[in-house]
């Protein structure tokens, strides 16, 4: 990495901080103020803070543009309004992804809102932030922690079903990578994934989000990220070191068949996981696709 690159990529990075926290301040304020228990009060706060950050993400987008330029390849469907609810579900390989997501849809759908693990509410700043602007934090419990204490069984579907309720009363669009987890050789291979680009996905996130949002939701939002050169670490995104990434969307209505109790309905489980399976192996034949044209293209 050039010198010019480390220090594009280190002012890049000062002027995000600064952002953000610019951002933040009027966000948290706000998320205080939605506190009071007052239904208009709480609507309006709600619109004020996902403006908030629809604006942060549209700063971010000029930072981006001045900085470290790249282009960003999409194609497939484009049709979007922001008073629609969706589901968007991804591949995930690299913290990048998010940001692209966020770029490739702010203000063409309502704000993403990620599942997030429990653990990044403590990330400075951004824990409060997310925390603010309803993110779902989801804290999962291993094989172990159930069977040293059965009562926590569930308890992560409940989390899911509450972080969601909320969710019913204006459009948005709810996040999911349903991995898991970011794509690693390591992982694949012990997961010894059917996959040749993916890990296997996890149904249960997504039919309880589906289950709890129940016809508020309807529309499906596949997204599939293509990285031609190499998935980049943040450091690299910011530094310049992403020229360009393909980003395939395909739109879809939800099927009732994908709606259903996914804890005590096994049939409907089983059919679930089939048809989130299907999605998987189409998305692995998609990035095998881009593969060899980015090949051809060399």
């Amino acid at each position: 990495m050039s010198l010019l690159s480390k220090i594009k990529g280190s002012i890049a990075f000062l002027c995000y901080v600064i952002n953000t926290i610019f951002w933040t301040i009027p966000i948290l304020a706000f998320s205080f103020v939605k506190l009071i228990p007052i239904g208009i009060c709480q609507k309006i706060c709600s619109y004020i803070l996902d403006n908030c950050a629809t604006a942060w993400i549209s700063v971010n987008t000029v930072i981006e543009a001045i900085f470290h330029p790249m282009r960003i390849r999409v194609t497939g469907d484009q049709s979007f309004s922001e008073q629609e609810w969706y589901m968007v579900i991804a591949n995930h390989q690299s913290w990048v992804d998010i940001l692209i997501l966020q770029r490739v849809f702010n203000r063409k759908i309502p704000f993403l809102k990620f599942f997030l693990k429990q653990e990044l509410i403590f990330v400075p700043v951004l824990g409060l932030a997310w925390w603010a602007l309803d993110f779902p934090f989801m804290r999962r419990y291993s094989t172990s922690q159930l069977r040293k204490n059965p009562k926590l069984k569930g308890k992560d579907i409940e989390i899911t079903r509450k972080a969601c309720e909320k969710f019913k009363t204006k459009p948005v669009s709810i996040m999911n990578f349903v991995e898991g987890t970011r794509f690693t050789a390591a992982k694949h291979d012990k997961q010894a994934s059917p996959f040749q680009h993916l890990l296997k996905p996890k149904a249960g996130g997504m039919a309880f989000a589906l289950s709890a949002m129940g016809e508020h939701i309807n529309k499906l939002v596949n997204v599939t990220i293509y990285y031609p050169d190499t998935v980049p670490t943040y450091w690299q995104y910011i530094s310049g070191g992403l020229s360009e990434v393909r980003v395939d969307i395909k739109i879809t209505d939800i099927p009732q068949k994908m709606r259903g109790d996914y804890l005590k309905d096994r049939e409907f489980k089983i059919e679930f996981q089939e048809q989130l399976n299907q999605l998987w192996l189409k998305k692995d034949l998609q990035l095998q696709e881009f593969s060899s044209q980015a090949k051809q293209e060399v």
